[in-house]
């Protein structure tokens, strides 16, 4: 509408006549619309230079927008660019629930979501700015927020005074014109005339809107009252000569503007058929004054066209017909008219266009609520299949939860019976292996029993020949074999093998098979009579090696004890002896873990000691000879499967008696006897070897021990570490933990045991072997107090009872009465006589407890 043209009205200049100085503006701006805070808004209507200014619109397309600016650059290079965008709001914003209207979303919610779009418009404002910034254009921006963009951009339009604008275009949507088709359609319809509109599609112009007036520094409603008043002033006034209606300095003031007539017809046809103007009654009398003849004249072409001659010549009439005063009370009345007219038509424009304002604004709001409407059904309809979806979840997880329940039951059913079947199956398979072991070792006795009948046969035959023989000699005893003496005469011979049998096991002595080597010999690892066996092979051309050779054979065929190894049999061929395999190797390494073996427990260890104390005893004690081992260390106890010691390598070894135990043949020996930590002080300073130098060995192991320490100054350790009560600080801490009471009692006997005389040393009676072996057992079960002898407080092995009641230790009580003593051990008392009773109840639960022990 040109009547609603927003241009801003001229400068007021204090001497221009009001009437011809009515203007109209109507506010454009939206009610809410609202300014973005990072982009200044131009304001004001056309200025100086405002004029070449190119106003192109860009909008959230970046590549519609670059060749727009593209265009608009070729185009016009030489102008300034100004950048139009009408920002838009998303009516919906998205939340968890999905997309709500604006009016039902949080508040908070729409404020930061605003925010975000307002930011990414400013990002993109920036980037087309920059864009003209690398090509050197200078670049203003004018935004607005409208709900409709092709609104906005007439609005931006007419509020500038735009007269060169630029905008995207579809071809065939410019082409022709239809309502409401897009927003180029909408602008080349609805845009003022005065600008100049390209449209341009895809960096080519499409189609030019030229200008068809030029913009008015009156708006057109100020226009058409002012042809108003012109025209009643004209036809109403009679010319008078010499009288003026206008006052000549009015004349003058409103000759020096150049302001166009518009005529009757034009108003009329300017004037929208819906708008109603009411006119006042002074206005309806007063225009009755004038006659047809002067109005027709007044709108006739010739009038018009001839413009202010005509009016300048009907106001000489004017003046000359009516006198002064009549004048000027006409023209007083006339601007009151007009003035009141002016006021009834803003007032029904005013009312018309907020008609149109309250009825846009119904139907968004219709349109609203109807988008509400849908939008609550479908949220109503999304509710009822969310909750229907997590009932049907909730039902099959139930479900879920029952049947793991059914399966996690039967599945520790089937667990449990297949532990069970594991376990049948583990115990049938052992039971297996067990029988099978068994029959290898019934072959292998059969084996061994068929050799041994054959041997028995040859000796049986060779013991005929020896008695014919001596009997025809006339001698009769015990004959010596290569000077040594026999200490079983009836036991039998051990078992022969023959070279190839030894070689067969041995892979012919490989360096494979070797386990060990000695200064007069090496240790081979060998299969022969199903069983594993080590072989000791002597080197034939030693002169020690033989005799070790022969002693060892001698002695190892005539004694049989746990903790001595078993010789199985010999080769003299190869100089070998056949000895049991015993496969945890020697006390040695188990104590200096050369191996990546685990420690021994303080329990083992306690063990092996008795265990080493009872086969020195058993050596100590044969008759009529004892036997001195004379090599006793570490590396010559080794251990089997059970971790049970056995003492083996007797080359060195010894028989001696009381009457040949100081022969010259054993004093002063010039030959070193056994590893020199080891050997006995006593014997070094006068060569005298007796079964003291296997007890002072067998201190100094029982403190390696203790503490896994080598042997050199290891008993000044323990003598000091004991005398200062430290004895903790030196014990082997991988054993685990030591009783206190079980590692003093093993010190104190390696010290004795280590004593630099002889006659310090202790004896190794079977009362100090049945202490030992109790070590390892009195922690895990305290001893009952009535299995102790009262003397010795130890568990009795032959308790008898003496004749005050109490029952004590059989060697003990004899030693007691021995020495003159006939009081009671207990008592103090006299005893009635001296009789010892065996006391057989006390001794069988003494066995018992030993045996479930």
């Amino acid at each position: 509408m040109e009547l609603l043209n927003p241009a801003h009205p001229p400068h007021q200049d204090p001497n221009r006549d009001p009437i011809s100085g009515l203007s109209f503006r109507r506010q454009v701006d939206r009610p809410g619309s609202t300014q973005l805070p990072e982009i200044a808004e131009e304001a004001g209507g056309v200025g100086a230079g405002e004029k070449d200014k190119v106003f192109v619109a860009v909008g959230k397309s970046v590549e519609k927008a670059v060749n727009l600016l593209r265009w608009t650059l070729r185009r016009f290079g030489g102008k300034d660019i100004c950048l139009l965008h009408v920002h838009q709001p998303s009516p919906l914003i998205p939340t968890l629930l999905g997309k709500l209207p604006a009016s039902q979303a949080n508040g908070e919610v729409v404020s930061a979501y605003r925010r975000e779009e307002k930011e990414e418009l400013r990002k993109l404002l920036e980037h087309y700015s920059s864009f003209c910034g690398k090509l050197k254009v200078k670049t203003s921006i004018i935004t607005i927020e409208a709900d409709q963009v092709h609104k906005g951009i007439v609005e931006l339009v007419n509020r500038h005074t735009i007269r060169n604008l630029v905008m995207g275009a579809i071809p065939e949507n410019c082409m022709r014109i239809k309502k409401n088709s897009s927003k180029a359609c909408y602008a080349a319809r609805n845009a003022p005339c005065f600008c100049d509109i390209w449209f341009v599609n895809k960096g080519k112009l499409v189609w030019m809107r030229e200008a068809s007036e030029e913009p008015s520094s009156l708006p057109p409603v100020g226009q058409a009252k002012a042809a108003i008043a012109q025209m009643l002033r004209s036809n109403s006034l009679p010319h008078t000569k010499g009288d003026s209606l206008v006052h000549p300095e009015n004349i003058h003031s409103k000759s020096s503007r150049s302001i166009p007539f518009v005529g009757t017809t034009q108003l009329t046809e300017t004037e929208p058929a819906h708008m109603d103007v009411s006119v006042s009654p002074t206005l309806s009398s007063f225009a009755t004054k004038f006659s047809r003849p002067y109005y027709q004249s007044l709108s006739s072409p010739s009038c018009t066209n001839t413009g202010s001659e005509c009016a300048s010549s009907e106001t000489r009439w004017s003046l000359d017909s009516y006198s002064k005063d009549e004048e000027e009370s006409l023209y007083s009345w006339l601007r009151e008219v007009s003035m009141e007219a002016e006021a009834s038509r803003n007032g029904a424009l005013a009312e018309s266009l907020k008609c149109q304002e309250l009825e846009s604004e119904a139907m968004e709001a219709i349109n609203k609520l109807k988008d509400f409407e849908s939008a609550r059904f479908r949220e109503v309809k999304l509710r009822k299949e969310a909750e229907e979806a997590l009932r049907t979840t909730l039902q099959e997880q139930e479900k879920l939860v029952n049947e793991k329940q059914e399966v996690t039951i039967e599945l520790q059913k089937t667990m449990r019976n297949v532990a069970l079947l594991n376990s049948r199956a583990q115990e049938a398979n052992r039971r297996h292996d067990e029988v099978a072991g068994e029959l290898k070792l019934i072959q292998a006795s059969i084996a061994t029993l068929r050799q041994e009948k054959q041997r028995i046969r040859q000796q049986k035959m060779e013991a005929v020949r020896w008695l014919e023989r001596w009997r025809s000699h006339g001698q009769a005893g015990v004959t010596t074999c290569n000077g040594f003496i026999g200490l079983v005469e009836d036991f039998p011979e051990l078992a022969e093998f023959s070279l190839a049998d030894v070689q067969t096991a041995t892979c012919n002595f490989s360096e494979s098979f070797k386990i060990g080597k000695g200064g007069h010999g090496c240790v081979y690892k060998g299969e022969m009579l199903g069983r594993t066996v080590a072989i000791k092979k002597l080197y034939p051309h030693n002169m020690q090696g033989q005799s070790e050779f022969q002693q060892e054979a001698q002695l190892l065929s005539k004694l049989q004890h746990p903790h001595l190894v078993t010789l199985l049999g010999v080769c003299p061929e190869a100089w070998s002896l056949v000895y049991e395999y015993l496969p945890n190797g020697s006390l040695q390494g188990r104590l200096f873990r050369k191996t990546s073996v685990s420690p021994l427990t303080w329990k083992t260890r306690a063990r092996i000691v008795a265990e080493i104390s009872s086969a020195l005893c058993f050596l100590h004690s044969t008759k009529p000879e004892k036997i001195v081992h004379g090599d006793l260390k570490p590396e010559n106890i080794l251990l089997d499967s059970e971790l049970s010691c056995k003492i083996c390598d007797f080359g060195i070894s010894r028989l001696v008696t009381e009457d040949t135990l100081y022969c010259p043949s054993f004093r002063r020996s010039t030959e070193p006897k056994g590893a020199f930590p080891y050997s006995d002080p006593e014997f070094q300073r006068i060569g005298v070897l007796t079964p003291k130098s296997d007890i002072y060995a067998f201190g100094l192991i029982i403190l390696q021990i203790l503490t896994g320490r080598p042997p050199v100054g290891l008993v000044g350790e323990v003598r000091k570490a004991v005398s200062c009560g430290k004895l903790a600080s030196i014990l082997d801490t991988s054993a685990g933990e030591w009783p206190m009471f079980v590692a003093r009692r093993l010190a104190d006997l390696g010290l004795q045991c280590c004593e630099l005389c002889g006659r310090d040393r202790p004896d190794l009676k079977p009362s100090l072997v049945r202490e030992l072996g109790q070590l390892h057992v009195s922690v895990e079960r305290p001893v009952p107090s009535f299995f102790l002898c009262p003397i010795l407080q130890e568990i009795m092995h032959d308790p008898q009872v003496a004749a005050d009641g109490f029952t004590y230790e059989g060697e003990a009580l004899r030693d007691w009465l021995e020495n003159g003593r006939e009081s009671s051990p207990m008592t103090n008392l006299k005893l009635s006589h001296l009789n010892l009773t065996p006391n057989h109840a006390i001794r069988q639960a003494i066995q018992d407890w030993l045996c479930r022990a």
